[in-house]
């Protein structure tokens, strides 16, 4: 049985990511999916993550969690973004490799990309002109 914990089930990639393996699982699958609200587990709190991957011992992780905003918020809060996020990447990643986890997929940002990326971008695009400026942290 494979425990896969998909951190960021509620948001949009999470939540899309989540029903994949819950299709996999109805058809089949031995999955146990793992999955906490923000309420349940603060991801940026590092005893709690790793509370979480002692007790739980995920196999695979999922890491589509994020602190998002919309472009007022991204302009006025850049550095809380930033520092979140680095916090729950860094406490997931740290933590999971701590209790054994055997794959990691970690997802970035849908606004990474140049801003005059041409489209559809490719993936090559990446990081080849200035970013997004709201998205710049």
């Amino acid at each position: 049985m494979t425990r896969i914990f998909v951190a960021g089930h509620r948001g949009m990639v999470g939540a899309a990511i989540l029903r994949q393996f819950q299709a996999r699982q109805m058809a089949g699958a031995e999955l146990t999916l793992l999955t906490r609200t923000h309420a349940e587990l603060d991801l940026t709190d590092p005893a709690a993550v790793r509370r979480f991957f002692q007790a739980e011992r995920p196999d695979v992780v999922v890491l589509a969690a994020a602190k998002v905003g919309g472009i007022h918020a991204n302009n006025t809060y850049p550095a809380d973004f930033i520092h979140q996020n680095l916090m729950i990447a860094c406490n997931v990643i740290h933590e999971a490799h701590a209790a054994g986890v055997t794959r990691l997929l970690q997802l970035g940002s849908s606004c990474i990309y140049p801003r005059e990326a041409a489209q559809p971008m490719s993936e090559s695009a990446l990081l080849t002109g200035v970013l997004e400026p709201t998205n710049e942290c």
